[in-house]
Formats: structure tokens, C-alpha cells, sequence
């Protein structure tokens, strides 16, 4: 999945590579489906999304929120 992480903006890179390594070993199988669909959306949606500018349809709203939760609460690196 680090591999699938990294987008052609820095931006979403900047949200989606700790949280690849640190949180995705311990996401919920369903989470982890979420998180795959999620890497097949456009980058500009995603990033949409992750900023919280817009929101995504029902189904990925729960890996939004967690990926979303964990760039609020994790130390700064």
C-alpha cells in the first residue's frame, strides 16, 4: 500500500505516508478495502476530501474520518 500512497501531489503525500506506515498494519480488514478503493480515487478528490473542502460518497466516508482523525492527532514529525 506505500507504494499505492504515493500521488503526484505533495500535499496528499503529506497525509498518506506516515499514516500508510503507522495506522494501515492495524486498520480493520473493512478499513483496509476502504483504504484500496480510496487509492483509486482522483488525486484532487482525495484531496478534497482529506482537507475536508468536500466529501466523499457514504461508502469512503469512514476511511476519510480515520485518515483525517490520525493527521490531527499524530506528533508532528
Amino acid at each position: 500500500m506505500r507504494w499505492a500512497s504515493r500521488r503526484g501531489l505533495l500535499e496528499l503525500d503529506l497525509f498518506l505516508a506516515d499514516f500508510v506506515a503507522d495506522e494501515y498494519p492495524r486498520l480493520s480488514p473493512d478499513l483496509k478495502a476502504l483504504y484500496r478503493e480510496l487509492m483509486s480515487s482522483t488525486d484532487q478528490d482525495m484531496l478534497e476530501w482529506l482537507m475536508g473542502r468536500a466529501h466523499p460518497g457514504d461508502a469512503l466516508r469512514p476511511i476519510v474520518s480515520v485518515i483525517r482523525g490520525y493527521k490531527r492527532d499524530a506528533p508532528k514529525r
